[in-house]
């Protein structure tokens, strides 16, 4: 049996119509939800609702199935740069989802992590052991991983707090002189619900720093910080100063290079052990794919 509840407690999320936001919650397709809905598995607030009800602000979404399904272990690939019994810092590869979800019930880093450690920690969601913050499918880079309880709700208050620096490597289309910062709102497109943007409507503050490292023909490396974590943030923001991430399939333009997967890697963690207190900075080596795509220029 599955059971959950989701509060709506963010704006980018008002509007979305009940049976899309449950898809990329749930480990069921949007036909099952729907069957679900209408079963009165699912409800809104204690009320029966229909599967295209319009999600609201601090709507409560109880949520409870039969559920057949169990992550297992699976030998996949990713690197470990730290590890000590409270917690563990990994790279995750491009293209690797990270926890199951319609369409992906396996072949996830959740499955590669229940392969490489002997305990994980996530009293939230059993269905997401160690997980504590995420990445995109495409963005590839650091995660950390909560091996125990205690660690897992001091790194998520750390992550709430903004304790945690996060910096990104990213290759962006032109060329960029200066470093520059863009501290610009991103709520969700109304246009297009699956996409976000710099917008003062129903939005939320966003701050971004970009330091230039290098350029090279019409392109630009950038090392980037986040100072906030809103949906695609980085990636948002290069776009509304009109420098696209080279290779992002939403927000990018098209490059005659065939990079048809973004640019992004987040390459450093620095922050301090939830248990123990010490500063901790980790740091990933410089991807291949960068290094090939910038190799093109070299010859």
């Amino acid at each position: 049996m599955y059971q959950n509840k989701f509060n709506i407690t963010s704006d980018e999320d008002v509007d979305i119509r009940l049976d899309k936001y449950l898809e990329s919650k749930l480990d069921i397709n949007r036909s099952q939800i729907k069957k679900n809905i209408e079963k009165n598995n699912i409800l809104v607030n204690d009320n029966s609702v229909k599967a295209g009800y319009k999600i609201k602000l601090n709507d409560e979404i109880f949520v409870s199935y039969e559920d057949n399904f169990e992550l297992k272990p699976e030998n996949i690939n990713f690197d470990i740069l730290y590890e000590d019994e409270f917690l563990a810092v990994i790279s995750k590869p491009q293209d690797l989802v990270v926890h199951p979800g319609a369409g992906n019930l396996s072949g996830t880093l959740v499955n590669g992590l229940l392969y490489k450690f002997k305990e994980l920690s996530n009293p939230i969601d059993e269905n997401r052991p160690g997980i504590v913050h995420r990445l995109d499918k495409d963005t590839s880079g650091l995660m950390i991983i909560a091996k125990k309880d205690c660690a897992y709700y001091k790194l998520v208050d750390s992550f709430k707090n903004r304790e945690i620096s996060k910096n990104y490597l990213a290759i962006c289309h032109g060329n960029i002189n200066e470093d520059f910062e863009v501290n610009e709102p991103i709520g969700r497109d109304p246009n297009n619900r699956i996409k976000m943007k710099v917008t003062n409507i129903n939005s939320k503050e966003a701050y971004t720093s970009f330091k230039v490292i290098k350029n090279f023909n019409k392109f630009s490396l950038l090392d980037v910080s986040l100072h906030t974590g809103r949906t695609h943030q980085i990636r948002v923001h290069l776009s509304y100063v009109n420098h696209p991430i080279v290779g992002d399939p939403l927000y990018g333009i098209k490059n005659s290079h065939k990079i048809d997967k973004q640019l992004l890697h987040a390459y450093k963690l620095s922050f301090k052990h939830p248990i123990t207190g010490k500063d901790l900075v980790i740091e990933d080596k410089f991807p291949k794919r960068f290094k090939d795509f910038m190799n093109k220029f070299n010859k």
